[in-house]
């Protein structure tokens, strides 16, 4: 690999990542909510699991708690904020494990070629063939229902196929390049060539595709938890705040009014991330 080359490509895409508008905005967006989960329950008196039967179902602004009180008195800016930790928690999380396997699956079938991917791909063919939402379903209601480890594992084990098929059509184009074959003639063994020339070489997709996924697995454990076999109580995530939100949607409004309203915030946040990395990391780029 032409390490100046790379290098330069690396520094254009940094600086088209300085210039863009929209992903500074998303960026200053996620950092700022990220930064009030971590600091903002201190902030508070009350802790998320904390009881206060004077004040039931109390509207924001309301007998000190700033976004009001669900049906057990329990104060929703704390829980609210303790539930984007989790959902971020979760979302990062089972991103990265989808990463790392779509990753390492996805870039040695499409170097390797012949049967070996032929082989790869077809037990990726058969996982994407089942009902993956059920599979998640199975595993955390079987180990630990409710548990955010097994929520981080199932969730991100079942992420990761769309990730190896977008490195794997990354490494089958790279394969025949004139740096792949000097590196094969100069003797350098499959796993050198797999971690030095063919891995960094197809981060620039997968990056964005990974930053898209955080959303999608943010949605799919709300999804879980709205459905109850999510976080569970006296934990709160998102999708928990949501599902209990709904169910008191007449009488206060503003139980799903603030966590759906922090839940599209983060939605948008990187979504617009991901538009701005796809920009950045466009080799064909300005």
């Amino acid at each position: 690999m032409d390490e100046t080359l790379t290098s330069g490509a690396w520094s254009r895409s940094w600086e088209r990542l300085r210039r863009d508008r929209s992903l500074r905005v998303a960026a200053a967006l996620l950092i700022g909510i990220a930064a009030l989960a971590l600091v903002g329950p201190s902030l508070s008196p009350y802790a998320y699991d904390k009881l206060d039967w004077q004040h039931i179902a109390s509207p924001p602004l309301a007998s000190g708690h700033w976004l009001g009180t669900d049906r057990l008195g329990r104060d929703l800016y704390v829980r609210m904020l303790y539930g984007v930790r989790i959902s971020l928690a979760i979302g990062m999380t089972a991103t990265s494990v989808s990463v790392l396997i779509g990753l390492a699956w996805g870039a040695t079938a499409g170097y390797l070629g012949g049967r070996i991917d032929g082989a790869m791909m077809r037990i990726v063919d058969v996982l994407n063939s089942l009902p993956l939402l059920f599979v998640v379903i199975a595993l955390s209601t079987l180990f630990a229902r409710g548990n955010p480890y097994v929520l981080f594992a199932s969730i991100g084990a079942v992420g990761w196929i769309t990730m190896a098929r977008i490195a794997r059509g990354q490494a089958l184009a790279l394969r025949h390049k004139e740096y792949i074959e000097a590196a094969r003639v100069s003797g350098a063994g499959t796993a050198y060539i797999l971690r030095r020339h063919v891995v960094p070489n197809v981060l620039g997709p997968v990056i964005v595709y990974a930053a898209l996924t955080v959303p999608q697995m943010i949605l799919f454990e709300s999804f879980l938890s709205f459905l109850g076999l999510g976080v569970q109580e006296p934990l709160a995530s998102l999708g928990s705040l949501i599902r209990d939100g709904a169910n008191e949607m007449e009488s206060a409004p503003w139980m799903l009014l603030v966590p759906a309203t922090l839940l599209v915030l983060l939605l948008i946040g990187f979504n617009l991330l991901g538009d701005g990395l796809s920009d950045a990391l466009d080799p064909h780029g300005e």
